[in-house]
């Protein structure tokens, strides 16, 4: 597969929002509380921000959102996972900022093994304080020689 990251544009907000929803769609643990039109909604305001990087092969298939220095988002088309597009775009988000923070899941235990692979460390859990109401960790990574928070 070919790759290649460009910044998102409002045009590409369909099929972020696609992917993000299948993701919430297709996974036994997650709620399912948000239609594919809020997703999508959800997407282009991170868009308008100016967070997103998209990687595109054929199409879009994966993305990354960053608040300068917290990854608010990072999802992959299940078609292309395996295929090296999440470490991509880990790898840019990794250029443009030091350190970085993320939170996933607890119940997302391939996101987990992905992290802690590129360099991440958990510090500290949640019983769930996000919007999901679902028990979550968070993540650093900073470049070598760079204290941690």
């Amino acid at each position: 597969m070919t790759l290649s990251l460009r910044a998102a544009q409002p045009t590409d907000a369909g099929k972020m929002g696609a992917i993000l929803h299948r993701f919430e769609a297709d996974t036994p643990w997650m709620p399912k509380s948000h239609c594919e039109a809020e997703a999508i909604k959800f997407c282009g305001t991170m868009i308008d921000r100016g967070w997103v990087t998209v990687a595109v092969a054929d199409r879009i298939v994966g993305f990354v959102a960053r608040d300068k220095a917290e990854i608010c988002a990072l999802y992959v088309h299940v078609d292309a996972q395996g295929q090296g597009v999440g470490k991509a775009l880990l790898d840019h988000a990794k250029t443009c900022h030091s350190p970085l923070t993320l939170w996933t899941f607890e119940a997302n235990t391939g996101a987990q093994r992905f992290y802690l692979r590129e360099g991440f460390a958990e510090v500290r859990r949640t019983a769930g304080d996000n919007d999901e109401g679902l028990p979550d960790i968070l993540y650093h990574w900073s470049a070598a020689g760079e204290t941690s928070v």
